[in-house]
């Protein structure tokens, strides 16, 4: 995807860079449901982006929610991420870090099993 895409500012605009495909959605709302195209499925050529919407018994009310949806996924895409910088780490707390290690290396060396040598 192009990260200079501008998203248009209105619907219609957006709407002519979509391929809109309905058909019937099912589930609540009986008869109407089952007999009409009513859900609405937006895809948006320039980004790939997908979008179902169905919740509605009316065709128009499902397409301005597949819109706004589509916006939203959009936005989320286009979003740029700055990088993460690390920290630095001070010289005080490395310093404590090996004194830290040395401490339980002499721990760990006193453990050692004496070998005699008889």
């Amino acid at each position: 995807m192009n990260l200079d895409y501008k998203l248009p500012s209105t619907d219609k605009e957006l709407l002519s860079e979509c391929d809109i495909d309905t058909f019937r959605s099912g589930g609540k709302g009986g008869q109407h449901v089952n007999k009409t195209e009513s859900a609405v499925r937006l895809f948006h050529r320039p980004t790939g982006i997908t979008v179902v919407s169905s919740k509605e018994r009316s065709q128009y009310l499902n397409k301005a929610e597949a819109l706004s949806d589509l916006r939203k996924k959009i936005g989320r895409k286009l979003k740029r991420v700055a990088p993460r910088i690390p920290t630095r780490i001070p010289e005080s707390a490395k310093r404590k870090r090996l004194e830290k290690k040395r401490k339980i290396s002499g721990k760990k060396e006193l453990r050692r099993r004496v070998l005699s040598d008889e």
